[in-house]
């Protein structure tokens, strides 16, 4: 690396300026600075547009999930993930809750909460009754900062107000509840809020700092469920039966100890920010207010997290699962409406509603969920990935096409899934007579 990063008029440069002084500055060669160019149907002033100082595009594989059937409705479902196993697992987990009908899924209205924090209240129970007693009147201040929102059904709903003790003094938190319709929701939020904050200030006594929307959507919730037939469970050396009792423990687990619900609420996501992505919606508001909702629920009674799923036994002893997840997503706006993977992506799912999609997001994160539980449960999670894996590793150690196979059968054979030897068995190979 050469010379300073600090570059007057960066983001003035156009894109083949910024990546030639990149190539330059890094030392990147031709092939590697290759490896921004844009593929074909993306047109680079749209990506210029979407984010600064563009340079390139970062490809992920797209993936297409199979044997989806969400309330009687078959679906293909767009994965755009860079973590093997995760596509084929979710289709074999919809294939197997497809014996039983799919998944049965709905969602709550798409409510999102703003913010609006308020210090130095000199009363803030007091405080508290007086932006209350106001409701009405705030409530038509916000919707007149967004017609086109009332005029769709959506707009501004309800208000909270909180008392929350903190490091600095007792603060006064006041929540617009916002239906969004089929929006995220962020810019017509923060715009309401930001109108609200100097009168509620004013009614408060004290001063507004922060108005902005909250990633935790406890009132924009999809739910889902799904029978899993114990006899679909069965393996070579497990009985279906065995197998359900088997991912019941495995969720115990996952409700007792908050190391591995972590890891249990990871494999969730797997799948949900997968298909969020996909669709070009912000997959990082997705996994925290997730990961918060999580905490949420085990506050009320003094734990750390939970499983944002849950696992039964039905009278026959089949399966069943079920999930709840806060889903903050739109189709409208943002990403999701202006690039043109997000936009085929969203055809193919055949989703009209923000809410639909929310619903593919219960269902998709509950089979992801299941898969690695039945994994976990049987033959271990590390099966599932090997061959994924060593064909990764083949292809990085530099495989042709036509070596790839038989490097890939070495390193199973050998249960050596590392770097080093795919080159060692590459080599080797290469070295062979014939």
């Amino acid at each position: 690396m050469t010379g300073s990063s600090e570059v007057p008029g960066f983001y003035r440069r156009s894109i083949s300026e910024r990546r030639a002084f990149v190539q330059e500055w890094a030392g990147l060669t031709a092939q590697e600075i290759a490896a921004y160019e844009f593929p074909p149907g993306i047109d680079p002033a749209l990506v210029d547009r979407m984010i600064e100082n563009v340079v390139g595009v970062m490809p992920i594989p797209l993936g297409v999930a199979t044997n989806f059937r969400i309330n009687g409705q078959d679906r293909l479902v767009p994965m755009a993930i860079e973590e093997p196993s995760v596509v084929a697992a979710a289709s074999n987990a919809a294939k197997v809750a497809r014996a039983a009908g799919g998944f049965t899924a709905q969602s709550t209205p798409p409510v999102m909460i703003g913010q609006i924090q308020l210090l130095d209240v000199p009363d803030p129970a007091a405080a508290r009754h007086r932006i209350l007693d106001r409701t009405e009147a705030l409530l038509e201040a916000a919707n007149a900062k967004d017609p086109v929102l009332v005029k769709f059904g959506g707009g501004a709903r309800q208000l909270e107000v909180r008392i929350v003790p903190s490091p600095r003094g007792t603060m006064l938190v006041v929540h617009l509840l916002v239906d969004a319709r089929d929006a995220g929701g962020m810019n017509a939020v923060n715009t309401m809020v930001e109108a609200l904050a100097p009168e509620v200030a004013r009614l408060a006594g004290g001063r507004a700092v922060l108005r902005i929307i909250s990633n935790l959507a406890v009132h924009r919730l999809a739910r889902a469920h799904a029978t899993f037939r114990a006899d679909l469970l069965a393996t070579d050396s497990m009985p279906g039966s065995q197998v359900v009792e088997a991912i019941l423990d495995a969720y115990a687990f996952a409700a007792a100890d908050p190391f591995r619900c972590a890891t249990h609420n990871k494999g969730i996501m797997n799948g949900v920010s997968a298909v969020v992505l996909a669709t070009g919606n912000d997959f990082r508001a997705i996994e925290s207010g997730a990961h918060s909702y999580a905490a949420w629920l085990a506050s009320d009674d003094g734990a750390v997290v939970r499983p944002l799923t849950t696992y039964e036994k039905d009278r026959d002893g089949n399966l069943v699962g079920s999930i709840e997840i806060p889903v903050a997503v739109g189709l409208i706006g943002g990403a999701t409406a202006v690039h043109p993977t997000a936009k085929a992506n969203v055809r193919l799912l055949g989703i009209k509603t923000a809410r639909e999609l929310g619903e593919v997001l219960a269902a998709v994160g509950l089979a992801q969920n299941f898969a690695a539980l039945r994994a976990l449960a049987t033959e271990g999670i590390q099966r599932g990935h090997m061959e994924l894996a060593a064909r990764s590793l083949a292809v990085s150690a530099g495989a042709r096409p036509d070596e790839v196979d038989r490097v890939v059968a070495r390193l199973i054979a050998d249960h050596q899934i590392r770097f080093d030897r795919a080159k060692a068995v590459l080599d080797e190979l290469r070295r062979a007579p014939g």
